[in-house]
């Protein structure tokens, strides 16, 4: 069975002169355990996919199924207990004026986990398995770097103990130096937790670092579904991947200016 399972997902944004086919009849399949990658440029519709599939986006249709159950509808208590997303800014998405020790207690609290003790010894837990000691658990997000910032957000992703995290450019805010550190923090819990994940960048070389397999997107479209090794081996089948990997191997004037606009 399938950790994730979707066909022909459809998004639509507005109506009239003002709509918008935010994702066009996307289709993948991720097994439990893998790392999938979703790359494109900004606006193609990457984000945009993850927030169907966590039913932030109301307006999507199609078949999605997470763990083998449908997803319809407003998502219950038991779909977040299985599936947490980890934002691309830490810092929007902490509240600024609750501690670490409120940030990862909270999601206990909504569902009833432990008791006061318990919870303590949970919170205490998790920020050693992130990294942060304990004289992080009374800190304010203020008094944290970037990279501790993001380390709190995947602790509190973790603390109902999911089995699939949903990674929405999860480094793109940080400095360069601290995102090699979350990458492979990432890549350390999913292989301890043997998690699934579904991971969002514009990075090719982080989508590399981190998973099997990927599929490019453009303007709400997937172009095409390539191995890694695939994306390694510069292979894309596709134009539109190639020109991708061209751009991500830094500035050449002369080959931008041969670049072609897709549809």
């Amino acid at each position: 069975m399938a950790a994730i399972d979707v066909r022909n997902l459809n998004v639509v944004f507005g109506s009239g002169a003002e709509r918008v086919h935010a994702v066009r009849d996307v289709s993948f399949t991720v097994a439990p355990g893998e790392t999938y990658g979703l790359v494109g440029e900004s606006g193609s519709g990457k984000s945009t996919v993850l927030r169907a599939l966590t039913g932030l986006i109301p307006e999507a249709s199609g078949d999605m199924r997470m763990l083998g159950k449908a997803l319809t509808g407003k998502r219950d208590f038991a779909f977040y207990r299985d599936v947490q997303m980890v934002f691309q800014d830490p810092y929007a998405s902490l509240h600024p004026r609750r501690t670490v020790d409120a940030t990862l207690t909270e999601p206990l609290l909504i569902h009833g986990i432990a008791d006061r003790a318990g919870r303590a010894e949970r919170v205490l837990k998790m920020l050693a398995d992130v990294g942060l000691g304990p004289e992080f658990r009374f800190r304010y997000p203020h008094q944290l770097s970037g990279g501790q910032r993001q380390r709190v957000a995947i602790a509190r992703a973790l603390m109902l103990e999911p089995r699939i995290l949903l990674l929405d450019e999860p480094t793109s805010a940080l400095d360069v130096s601290i995102q090699a550190e979350v990458l492979n923090l990432l890549k350390a819990i999913r292989k301890e937790r043997g998690l699934t994940y579904v991971l969002v960048s514009h990075n090719l070389a982080v989508i590399a670092h981190m998973c099997e397999r990927l599929a490019v997107m453009n303007r709400g479209r997937f172009v095409e579904e390539m191995t890694v090794e695939e994306l390694r081996r510069g292979t894309p089948r596709e134009a539109y991947t190639r020109q991708l990997l061209t751009a991500s191997q830094g500035y050449d004037r002369e080959k931008i200016d041969q670049f072609a606009t897709f549809e």
